[in-house]
């Protein structure tokens, strides 16, 4: 693709801050990538006042005028016709191929409902997944499904390992990630039927997987894979659960720091250590989920995000634009009948 050609959609009224957050976004995103066109969609009376603070942003974006939007209460059955809203044509314009990405911080549930009927599911992919790049103490590392399938079969999961793997090339630049399913233990017979059936499934793709076998929930920060795989249900509990023992950790660490007199003391020596702490756990740096699977790329960014946050989505899912990633995931899935090896594991179990 020729760097001028790089254009990402944008829902400009999606998120709780809309749109002022999104046009700060952008601002900052462009700093970063000086080749980006951007296409906003939302109100335009609301938008281009959003953009009075930003005049250069005038050579670069284009706004497209709806004064219909998604709410965060919205249900996706409610939404998923209305071609009118920010949400919809946003998309829309990757399938008409004005856009190379889109990126949304609205509703969640309506973004992949609408990326997945209009983008539609890849050829040989049965569903698509959320995923997003994490960090541990050693790096980062991938993860997916996060909440798009609360229930997955074991084709979903091998399906899934193979899309972790690919992003986990691109994005981490790992020559060979180790894949990981997500159990409650790391011996053979824990966990569920179909985890199992998975696990023989990414054995056998012949697509030279480097599987190193089952994750535990504690493992994940320890950096033991580089590719962690689950169905949208567990994996969505397990980041939760890290963000929130994040912020407890902070809010702890703050407290004890108030009420103790030698901290506050040993506090100025202690203030580079924090910072850089604070830096590297900053969520803001791992914002924008991916939907993965589509024939087009839907980026979800997190709807209570700053502007920097914001900037952090557009920088991820422009790379990944680069990249080829989705022609890539096409490609690679096109060498492996995954139905053929699920109905292999079946024969052998019964």
């Amino acid at each position: 693709m020729s760097e001028n050609n790089l254009v990402i959609s944008i829902d400009a009224m999606g998120g709780d801050n809309s749109p002022r957050v999104v046009v700060e976004g952008v601002a900052l995103a462009h700093k970063n990538n000086p080749d980006i066109k951007f296409l906003l969609f939302g109100d335009e009376a609301k938008v281009l006042e959003e953009m009075k603070k930003f005049p250069q942003l005038k050579s670069f974006c284009t706004v497209i005028h709806t004064n219909e939007y998604v709410h965060n209460e919205d249900k996706p059955s409610q939404v998923i016709r209305n071609k009118n809203t920010s949400m919809y044509m946003a998309i829309d314009a990757v399938r008409k191929g004005n856009a190379q990405a889109v990126i949304s911080a609205g509703n969640t549930g309506a973004l992949m409902a609408i990326s997945k009927m209009i983008l539609k599911t890849m050829q040989k992919i049965h569903r698509p997944a959320i995923c997003t790049n994490i960090p541990h103490k050693n790096g980062m590392c991938v993860m997916l499904d996060l909440g798009a399938n609360t229930e997955c079969s074991a084709v979903n999961l091998a399906e899934f390992a193979i899309i972790g793997n690919i992003l986990a090339k691109h994005t981490l630049e790992i020559e060979r990630p180790r894949i990981a399913l997500l159990n409650i233990g790391a011996e053979e017979m824990k966990g569920r039927e179909e985890i199992h059936q998975a696990a023989k499934m990414i054995k056998n793709t012949h697509l030279d997987l480097n599987f190193i076998g089952y994750i535990e929930p504690h493992q994940i920060s320890e950096g033991y894979a580089d590719v962690i795989v689950s169905d949208g249900f567990t994996g969505n509990i397990a980041l939760k659960t890290m963000e929130g023992t994040a912020r407890l950790i902070t809010g702890m660490l703050k407290s004890t720091i108030k009420k103790s007199i030698l901290a506050k003391i040993g506090l100025p020596f202690l203030l580079p250590i924090v910072f850089a702490l604070k830096k590297r756990m900053d969520p803001r740096k791992y914002n924008g989920a991916m939907f993965v699977g589509l024939n087009g790329l839907s980026v979800k960014s997190h709807g209570g995000t700053d502007a920097l946050g914001y900037s952090y989505a557009i920088n991820n899912a422009a790379k990944l634009v680069r990249q080829n990633f989705v022609q890539t995931i096409r490609d690679e899935v096109e060498h492996v009948d995954l139905d053929e090896l699920s109905q292999d594991i079946l024969y052998d179990v019964y």
